[in-house]
């Protein structure tokens, strides 16, 4: 069965003004996703990634082009449709982690969708630590309570903007396979910024690679490893043949 369209991106460029400069992040990206795809985006700092990421958010309107959602133009946020997860975890410190993720639903005056939130701290490994504070949490734990909170409200795209990249690499290893983990059982459409190419090849169907600022679509490279994935995957000759292919 063919899947459906998730994300279609049309000529997507985003220029900057400020008050001395001019500064062309992204020109001319046209690409889609489909639903239920994990694409990694992934070039040298400064390309744009995070820009376009943002710009598939409706936080930042592209300054031409389009991006529709299931073929609505994208004109606003939509948080009941799109969860973002950024590189903090951005938890208040005054909250507990369970009133970290009750928050979204306070806000919205929306109930609370417990069934959910208990599958995914079960996931998580959080369970029995929903009445702790951030400050009593490991990095790798408020970064998957951060995910819960995206995903408690059951969003059709997750985008997620280098989630992992304050964290150690055994952290990061084991948060890599919590994601695909989560991934699995979900299915949501995700959209991964990371300057890792590792972590690109081993999370992705697909790995989009920009090229320098202005970042344009470079090159798509379709990753048909089986699943589910196990880190040792990464000393394969296979991998490390296509990771050489990115870098180069």
């Amino acid at each position: 069965m063919t899947q459906a369209t998730r994300i279609k991106i049309t000529d997507v460029s985003k220029i900057y003004q400020t008050e001395t400069k001019t500064v062309e992040a992204v020109k001319n990206f046209s690409e889609s996703v489909k639903d239920g795809e994990f694409v990694c985006v992934v070039g040298a700092s400064g390309c744009g990634k995070t820009t376009l990421l943002w710009c598939l958010s409706g936080l930042h309107p592209a300054t031409s082009g389009t991006v529709h959602i299931d073929g609505e133009l994208l004109t606003k946020p939509l948080p009941d449709r799109i969860g973002m997860v950024f590189q903090d975890s951005n938890l208040l410190p005054w909250r507990t982690l369970m009133e970290n993720i009750e928050l979204p639903f306070q806000i919205k005056k929306k109930p609370v969708n417990r069934e959910l939130v208990d599958e995914l701290l079960e996931v998580a490994g959080l369970k029995g630590f929903e009445n702790s504070y951030p400050g009593e949490l490991s990095g790798g734990m408020k970064q998957r309570g951060s995910i819960v909170r995206a995903l408690a409200q059951d969003p059709e795209v997750l985008l997620m903007d280098e989630p992992f990249g304050a964290l150690d690499a055994f952290t990061r290893e084991e948060m890599n396979l919590f994601l695909l983990k989560v991934w699995e059982r979900t299915k949501k459409t995700i959209v991964f910024v990371t300057h890792s190419i590792s972590e690109a090849i081993f999370l992705a169907d697909r790995v989009w690679v920009m090229s320098p600022r202005p970042g344009r679509l470079s090159r798509i490279v379709d990753v048909d490893f089986a699943r589910p994935r196990h880190i040792d995957l990464q000393f394969e000759p296979n991998f490390i043949e296509i990771l050489k292919s990115i870098r180069e």
